[in-house]
């Protein structure tokens, strides 16, 4: 198919590069494309944050000293037949042919072959919505394999069989599906299955990188996790496949099951990052405390006097940490994100206490996290249970605002007294410094102390 297109390039820089690089290419009887991410992008209004543009009609070896005279190079991907250009967000690269050889996402003997067809080219690649290019020259949308009807369509479908050979893919698929709010094809969901066995061939670090983009992209996760149900790949996270048919309380849940509220609130947590402008990593760590905030519950829950309990499933801290190291998680994320699912219920009983506050507000700063933060992951919990209102609960409204009149929304209760204050005093360094520093600290908590004066005094009567 082929479809006359305008698409604009907005960044004068890369605009630029792009001039140049279809003045030498051309020079030289090549034909340079647009390909991939960004032809996608800009098809669904988007702005894309990098371009890949593929060279057919140059050996690799000339290519290279064609744009050598032009751009300073980054030649780091030239065995996979990618250059980079240094300073500018693209990437040029050579249509390859590849070779199964083993399982796995690296199981592959790669060569470029720049004489392929653009449709053969185009067959290489994980999904239509992503095989699709642009000749900027000839302005045509070329689309050999039906992409920009899937993506009208909200399809997430594969091009050919090469799909099936890396696993890689599905995840691919799981964070695409979240993105775009897209369906799998059945027929890709079911390659999906097929895939399965070798998930354990897949590095970490690249699985890690698959659920990041899920996390920090998304504009409805469930669609990402619907995905990754229909794919069959739940069952390599076993912390989730539990979370299907858990029962909850129908008078607090009225929407069903643990998996399903699950869903509901990651979307609620993804608009909410969009609601507040969050960067991508405070991002990241929203929607991973919404997608994990109850996987403690099939572990706990049970029926008493004729109504179902979780008790004590923010405390299943093992049971979080299996998840996040299952699927990579850095250390920094895996403690914020602990640290909101073990206090997502902490407002429930909250009666304006300022010690309340003060103490949650030194435990979430301990990794990293802060009472603002904890009061998203509150409102998505609350909002993800129709057909009860979306909205923030009043007890953690309240927590909210003593928090704000403490200036303890973003950080935690700082000490008045440090060490350097008992020195003045004349304590000695050593044991009881740190144990007086901690009882005065404690005072403090609880709101006996209220200023350095006040703290400077407690020493003088309790300790000299």
């Amino acid at each position: 198919m082929k479809k006359h297109i305008t698409f604009l390039i907005a960044d004068p820089i890369v605009r630029a590069a792009h001039i140049e690089i279809m003045r030498v290419i051309r020079n030289a009887n090549g034909r340079a494309l647009f390909v991939g991410g960004c032809v996608r992008d800009w098809l669904l209004g988007l702005t894309p944050e990098d371009f890949d543009i593929e060279a057919y009609g140059i050996p690799p070896k000339q290519i290279v000293e064609l744009l050598s005279s032009s751009f300073p190079l980054d030649l780091v991907g030239e065995a996979f037949g990618v250059i980079k250009l240094k300073g500018v967000p693209i990437d040029i690269s050579l249509p390859r042919r590849e070779s199964k050889r083993g399982l796995g996402h690296e199981g592959f003997d790669m060569y470029s072959d720049p004489f392929i067809t653009i449709e053969e080219a185009a067959g290489r690649r994980d999904f239509t919505i992503n095989a699709m290019a642009w000749d900027s020259e000839s302005q045509e949308l070329l689309d050999p394999f039906g992409g920009l009807i899937d993506l009208e369509e909200k399809i997430l479908r594969h091009t050919t069989k090469c799909f099936k050979e890396d696993p890689l893919r599905v995840l691919r698929g799981m964070q695409f599906a979240g993105r775009y709010a897209l369906r799998g094809a059945p027929d890709t969901l079911a390659m999906s299955q097929d895939l399965l066995p070798e998930y354990h061939t897949l590095p970490i670090e690249r699985i890690w990188g698959e659920w990041y983009k899920w996390a920090s992209q998304s504009i409805l996760p469930s669609a990402g996790l619907k995905f990754l149900l229909q794919a069959g790949w739940i069952r390599v996270y076993p912390e989730l496949k539990s979370l299907i048919d858990c029962p909850q309380d129908p008078e607090f849940h009225p929407e069903g099951d643990v998996w399903t509220h699950t869903l509901l609130v990651t979307d609620e947590a993804a608009a909410i990052a969009e609601r507040d402008g969050l960067a991508k990593d405070e991002r990241v760590v929203l929607i991973f405390a919404a997608l994990c905030h109850d996987l403690g519950k099939p572990s706990t829950t049970e029926t008493i006097d004729g109504r179902i309990r979780s008790r004590g499933h923010c405390d299943t801290v093992e049971i979080f940490q299996a998840f996040l190291a299952r699927i990579g998680a850095p250390f920094g994320t895996v403690e914020r994100v602990i640290a909101l699912c073990r206090y997502h219920l902490t407002h429930v009983d909250f009666k304006d206490s300022l010690r309340h506050v003060r103490r949650l507000s030194v435990s979430l700063a301990a990794a990293g996290e802060t009472l603002e933060m904890l009061g998203r992951l509150v409102e998505a919990d609350h909002s993800g249970r129709p057909p009860l209102p979306k909205k923030m609960p009043l007890n953690m409204t309240a927590m909210l605002e003593v928090a704000h009149s403490l200036n303890l929304q973003n950080k935690g209760t700082e000490p008045f007294l440090l060490g350097r204050h008992l020195l003045e005093l004349g304590v000695s360094p050593g044991p009881q410094m740190g144990e007086i520093l901690q009882i005065v600290f404690e005072e403090q908590l609880n709101g006996e102390i209220q200023s350095l004066e006040d703290a400077i005094e407690w020493v003088r009567r309790y300790c000299l």
